[in-house]
């Protein structure tokens, strides 16, 4: 999944650069990167301008308040953006990026322009997947605010009309089920690996137009053979802001299953494989208890490598709750 944030960082840099751009065609160089995230603002709030070593410029402007983001975890993180400046010529390199945890540690990234060279671009996104890993939903909500700041509506169109991506094959068929590690929501609202699950155990059924929650009795788990079969990978948001849009509450869910598995959307049915970036899918929202609608962020398709795939028969209900996503049932579909 991270490599749909990945490439969406790097489009929305690019769109950010271009506009950028008018001022000079300088790239940065792999010296200036390494430089750039040294460079230190000791009070974003306040200081909005700042040089370096005579030569550099961190700008503030333009890009407004700072974002709060809080995930599922409660805590709140900060991100801060400045234009990066070649002082002589007013060349805009690329853009610091300066995010605070809840406890004041802070992390700095340099997006390049878009004219930097390939070397500068693969460091960057070795840097900021570094930063992932200690900093879990770093790209996540990098991407996010990026997303904001440089027009989501070309992120997704630019999405849409980019070249195909490569991927090993995978096998598609008529099997229509998730992985064995995906997690159900059981009648007593706890999760259970749908490997796991057994004949006589309770699921929740959630009926999509009233979004009522009933118990249902599995009656058997589908096992399908052990292959490379594709699989669809999801993800998930859902977004509140307060009035000034700074202030976010960012929520996010992963799901996988075959592409022709059936899922309900607000505009009806369509297959986890047809699902397209924007479209709105229902969710438990885990801090509130109710079901939500999350939108789709990203999409991303292939082998998934060999493994058995399983799929619930229930004595009701049309949908499930799979890693706190409602998806339809195999032999429920209406």
């Amino acid at each position: 999944m991270k490599s749909i944030l990945f490439a969406g960082v790097l489009l929305l840099a690019g769109m950010g650069s271009r506009a950028q751009d008018s001022t000079g065609s300088r790239a940065l160089t792999m010296e200036e990167y390494q430089k750039a995230k040294t460079f230190s603002v000791a009070d974003p709030d306040k200081d909005t301008y700042v040089k370096f070593e005579n030569a550099y410029i961190l700008d503030h402007n333009g890009f407004g308040k700072p974002y709060f983001i809080t995930g599922d975890d409660g805590k709140k993180k900060r991100i801060d953006l400045y234009k990066l400046i070649l002082k002589d010529g007013r060349v805009e390199l690329g853009t610091v990026i300066y995010y605070t945890t809840e406890t004041g540690k802070r992390y700095t990234a340099c997006m390049p322009g878009y004219k930097a060279p390939p070397a500068v671009w693969r460091k960057y996104f070795e840097d900021i997947h570094a930063i992932d890993k200690e900093e879990q939903f770093f790209v996540l909500k990098l991407s996010y605010v990026l997303s904001e700041e440089l027009g989501y509506q070309l992120y997704r169109s630019g999405m849409g009309g980019g070249g195909a991506v490569s991927r090993e094959a995978g096998t598609y068929g008529n099997d229509i089920c998730f992985p064995g590690d995906m997690e159900v929501t059981m009648a007593g609202g706890g999760q259970k690996l749908l490997k796991d699950v057994q004949p006589g155990d309770e699921v929740m059924t959630v009926d999509p137009s009233t979004h009522a929650a009933v118990p249902v009795t599995v009656k058997a788990l589908t096992v399908h053979a052990a292959k490379n079969y594709a699989i669809t990978r999801l993800l998930l948001l859902a977004v509140t802001t307060d009035v000034s849009g700074r202030q976010v509450n960012l929520r996010c869910k992963e799901l996988e299953g075959t592409p022709n598995h059936p899922m309900v959307t607000t505009t009806g049915d369509a297959t986890m494989g047809e699902l397209a970036e924007g479209d709105r899918v229902l969710c438990l929202d885990g801090k509130t208890g109710r079901y939500a609608e999350f939108m789709v962020w990203g999409r991303e398709e292939s082998a998934g490598g060999v493994q058995p795939v399983y799929n619930i028969v229930a004595d009701g209900g049309s949908t499930f709750i799979m890693n706190g996503v409602m998806v339809r049932q195999k032999s429920q579909q209406p």
